[in-house]
């Protein structure tokens, strides 16, 4: 029996552990139904409400998903790979591919809510953007499916200053991108900076994402800088946690 410094583990979360490691050893596949509470009773010697609570934290996990009438069933929603290096690599956004194409594959991606504005930034993002007193930016929000799963909310935000009158106001940026836009305003960036942490969602993050219960979500927030350094734009972006691999890499 697995020990902590708190003493055993409870019963339910033994049970989410078998789970687990049922799934990740191929045992049951995606879309596979699990054992239901009848069957880890019998197997495990427990009551209703243990085998339940071990259902449950297979589903706050996101690697199973309750249906109503069927019982639980393991995600089979495939995670998305975010290359943290490869998609902001030039040669991605310069030669006209979204960064998303370093991520997806051969998967459907598409941005189903998009909205551009003029406001002035938040104390945090006008600190990084060193703006003046009252200086607008430009606020572009999205919300990213793939697999018509909602994976990903954003928000960037951009001196007005340097993106005035340019397609960057627009909802369609064209190829290439926001960056690609960027570099031929004479604004390239060379240099990005990303700061990342978790937490549980809001109420609103959680609706928008379609998260389940106990879900966390990641945090980004990306700065991208120009030559000497300027801060171009900041990009404040919320994950959906068992949605994403955050992978980085690079050579030692």
């Amino acid at each position: 029996m697995a020990h902590t410094d708190d003493g055993p583990r409870p019963k339910y979360q033994r049970i989410a552990d078998t789970l687990r490691e049922a799934i990740q050893a191929g045992r049951y596949g995606p879309g596979d139904r699990l054992p239901g509470e009848n069957d880890l009773m019998a197997t495990h010697g427990v009551a209703r409400m243990t085998a339940r609570q071990a259902l449950g934290v297979l589903r706050d996990e996101g690697i199973a998903e309750a249906r109503k009438g069927a019982g639980v069933f393991v995600r089979s929603f495939r995670p998305l790979r975010r290359r943290g290096i490869q998609r902001l690599a030039e040669q991605q956004w310069g030669n006209g591919r979204s960064i998303w194409s370093a991520d997806i594959e051969n998967r459907s991606l598409e941005v189903d809510q998009v909205t551009v504005s003029e406001e002035f930034a938040p104390d945090r993002v006008g600190a990084v953007l060193d703006l003046a007193d009252e200086e607008p930016v430009c606020v572009r929000r999205r919300r990213f499916v793939l697999d018509g799963k909602p994976v990903l909310l954003a928000t960037s935000y951009l001196p007005m200053s340097l993106v005035a009158g340019s397609v960057i106001t627009q909802e369609d940026t064209g190829e290439g991108g926001t960056y690609a836009r960027l570099a031929e305003l004479g604004h390239k960036p060379v240099h990005f900076r990303e700061e990342i942490r978790s937490r549980m969602p809001s109420k609103d993050e959680a609706a928008r994402l379609s998260v389940a219960a106990g879900t966390p979500v990641i945090l980004i927030c990306r700065t991208a800088y120009a030559a000497e350094g300027r801060p171009v734009e900041v990009n404040e972006m919320t994950l959906d946690a068992a949605s994403y691999v955050l992978e980085y890499d690079f050579d030692a």
